[in-house]
């Protein structure tokens, strides 16, 4: 969250307009336009918000495994919400009475926070990232170039014709569990690939992204396509994408999904602890996990253990803090850490980095399956130039045009000036750090615009756009390169046109995005060599990592960029 100093909040008073000048801000809305989001937020799982009874969620962990018991909470009143088998704990929601007398308990060696977590995906890039990250004037949307990068086609598709080749190492055999939002379940290109699931904020087997009726983030069936997407099965990504759709980096692995985030992309430690400890019953080598927060304690400390030593591999996302600290859990010392790189393997100013970063892939507009019909894919035409865009998750699909108005940041209601028109136009709109996207659009729709582009400008604290809200009446809005925003300045006045097609692929960036794609390789190596450990699989994909910053480890990239095929040699080296 930005926080704004006394400066800041100064600078706002200043630009604030009068009383006078917004009444007459007020004749510059159109008649009968409904804009912005309808005043609702995605229902929360309980497990994360607290209840009106001022109950919170704690974690009591006992000195003794003998001692754990859930008649005691129950007799104060708490409400137990999991149990371990790997941690001497119980998790539970408590008053703070409650929790004080707990506490009393000589059996009970702590009460540990029950910490929030959150997914570590973005949706689109913060406003100009795509250039200041490495993304091409061409915006191309062939996915191939990120698994060449990490030497995933080396391993199973050495004739490049896009289809493994036969008696290749996919991942086949290997089950990999992703700790997420649960997913689209029928996916066309991700129902094969799912042996099991479980709903960990529902307690049941339905791991659906969404509840009564709703869609909920896309965040896991993301990553999950990432690691396992099999090509060819019916997704709709034209023209972008061709009719054999795309692939995994482990396009043969096996995934067993857990949903923990709940409508908002959050969830407790105390839940993704329920989820690693099933991963290990269901038999997973490795365990996805594009989440981040909180901070170590006794009982996650155990349980990532257990399943290290239980034969389970954990891979965590870094963080998109961009600080020198690497998130938890992907700190922890049981953990694999991924930090994020861009199309050029520089590590992304959002990604952070330190002492406990292992490995380095690719976390910037990656493409993967996304719930269907939900994502879609922008085409923006001005004249004979068709300028690099990406539209932002959940924006409505269509097909407008109109001329090209300049905004200016969006931030009152006569930012379109005389050039705007009830008739409808195309708004043109440079990112403002002290005016919030939402509300830039809305602006711009009461003064008659179709369709938003947000033009690619970085200014220290910039405003960021992830996504279009899922409730509300918007118009269809995308984000443009900085080669695409000098094209559009030129073009003030001139008709565009602008196209978003639903599909069933959506691009984003994060720490999350990486994640996967050491998920995937450390899936591909336990399918070569099913007798290898965690700490061979770990060690492998260290040594054979592509160095990117000063030679051998460092605390910006870790041991570098993972590297399929060098990892695959370097374990059968180890253990023929």
């Amino acid at each position: 969250m930005k926080r704004w100093g006394f400066i800041g909040l100064m600078v706002l008073a200043a630009c604030m307009p009068d009383e006078s000048e917004q009444r007459d801000a007020q004749r510059n809305v159109c008649p009968g336009i409904t804009a912005g989001e309808v005043p609702h937020e995605p229902r929360a799982t309980w497990k994360v918000t607290s209840d009106e009874d001022g109950r919170e969620p704690v974690i009591i962990r006992y000195r003794q495994a003998q001692g754990v018991t859930a008649a005691r909470v129950h007799q104060l009143g708490g409400q137990v919400t999991a149990s371990f088998r790997h941690a001497p704990a119980l998790a539970a929601r408590v008053t703070p009475e409650e929790r004080l007398e707990l506490a009393l308990d000589p059996s009970v060696e702590s009460i540990e926070p029950d910490a929030e977590l959150r997914a570590t995906g973005l949706g689109a890039l913060p406003l100009g990232a795509l250039t200041r990250a490495g993304l091409g004037a061409s915006g191309t949307g062939d996915y191939t170039g990120k698994l060449q990068r990490v030497q995933a086609l080396e391993v199973w598709d050495q004739n490049g014709d896009g289809v493994p080749d036969p008696g290749a190492v996919t991942g086949e055999g290997v089950r990999v569990c992703v700790i997420d939002s649960g997913m689209d379940m029928n996916h066309p290109e991700l129902r094969d690939a799912v042996v099991a699931a479980r709903d960990f904020l529902d307690a049941d087997d339905d791991a659906t992204d969404g509840e009564e009726g709703h869609w909920g983030t896309g965040h896991g069936t993301h990553v999950a396509g990432i690691i396992a997407a099999r090509a060819g099965m019916g997704g709709q990504g034209g023209p972008v994408l061709t009719e054999s759709g795309l692939m995994g980096v482990a396009p043969g692995a096996q995934l067993l999904v857990a949903r923990v985030l709940d409508m908002n992309g959050r969830t407790n430690m105390s839940v993704v602890l329920e989820a690693v400890e099933w991963c290990m019953s269901q038999g997973a080598r490795v365990a996805s996990l594009s989440l981040a927060g909180g901070l170590a304690t006794f009982t996650s400390e155990d349980i990532f253990k257990a399943a290290l030593d239980g034969g389970m591999l954990v891979v965590a996302a870094a963080g998109n803090e961009g600080q020198f600290l690497v998130s938890y859990p992907a700190s922890d010392p049981s953990v694999l850490a991924v930090g994020a790189v861009d199309d050029l393997d520089r590590r992304v100013y959002f990604s952070s980095h330190g002492e406990r970063l292992a490995l380095m892939a690719p976390g910037v507009d990656v493409l993967s399956t996304f719930p269907r019909g939900l994502g879609s894919f922008a085409q923006l035409e001005l004249g004979r130039a068709r300028p690099a865009s990406r539209s932002l998750l959940y924006a409505p699909t269509g097909n407008t045009w109109g001329a090209l108005v300049d905004c200016g940041h969006g931030g009152t209601l006569d930012s379109c000036g005389e050039d705007s028109s009830c008739d409808g136009f195309i708004a043109y709109v440079h990112p403002h750090p002290y005016v919030r996207p939402e509300r830039a659009m809305v602006n711009v729709m009461k003064q008659g615009a179709r369709a938003v582009i947000f033009a690619s400008e970085l200014m220290e604290g910039g405003a960021e756009i992830l996504s279009v809200p899922q409730q509300g009446a918007w118009v269809p809005a995308v984000t443009i390169t900085q080669a695409a925003s000098t094209v559009m300045g030129r073009q003030l006045g001139a008709t565009t046109r602008l196209t978003l097609r639903p599909v069933d692929y959506a691009y984003m960036s994060g720490t999350s995005m990486a994640t996967p794609y050491v998920s995937g390789i450390a899936a591909l190596l336990f399918s070569a060599r099913p007798g290898a450990t965690p700490a061979q699989v770990r060690a492998a994909l260290q040594s054979s990592a592509k160095d990117l910053g000063p030679a051998g480890y460092d605390t910006e990239h870790g041991h570098g960029l993972v590297q399929a095929r060098g990892a695959l040699e370097a374990l059968i080296g180890a253990m023929p």
